[in-house]
């Protein structure tokens, strides 16, 4: 069994997006996923969040899977700065500044210097999903990503935020990608 982590973004919470289809799916295989409820937008920081995450603790070890959205990308790289993880999908990411309205609310997050090395030392395997057109994260947010990770962007054409909003109740894609490392 395999604990896997579903982090949301701004404004989220665990029952929207894809996040139940996915739970739902990875749970049917065996595996336990938790989607913790982050403050947001209220009390929206690094600190907050990572006090959160403190009550799961115990289901992150190295054979842990994360899987961010948005904001929960540079919030999983901020993880793997302090524990080992199996590995990482990074969905409609970025780092730095998103170059959005929410910037302000989530520069703790982001808008810091990250030790790439040391998270590509705690994770072995990244995998970044993000569309052409996202209107929130633009496309070189994500391959300044990549870059600093040394993979490769899964570009899905059309597929906006890769939210509810763009379609996505399923993200068939992203459970082929982790299926690998159950």
């Amino acid at each position: 069994m395999t604990n896997i982590f579903i982090i949301h973004g701004v404004g989220g919470h665990n029952k929207e997006n894809w996040f139940p289809w996915l739970e739902n799916e990875l749970k049917k295989l065996g595996h336990k996923v938790i989607i913790p409820n982050f403050p947001t937008p209220q009390n929206q920081t690094l600190s907050a969040w990572l006090n959160k995450l403190e009550q799961y603790k115990q289901y992150l070890t190295p054979e842990t899977i994360m899987v961010g959205h948005s904001l929960g990308v540079p919030f999983v790289l901020n993880v793997l700065e302090k524990h080992p993880l199996k590995a990482a999908f990074l969905v409609s990411g970025f780092t730095g500044k998103a170059g959005n309205e929410f910037d302000e609310s989530m520069k703790t997050f982001a808008q810091k210097p990250f030790d790439w090395d040391l998270i590509k030392q705690n994770c072995p395997h990244f995998e970044i999903f993000h569309s052409d057109n996202d209107p929130y994260i633009k496309l070189e947010k994500a391959q300044e990503l990549a870059d600093h990770l040394n993979v490769k962007i899964n570009l899905i054409k059309g597929g906006g935020h890769l939210n509810v909003a763009a379609g996505y109740k399923s993200f068939d894609l992203l459970l082929k990608k982790i299926k690998p490392f159950l």
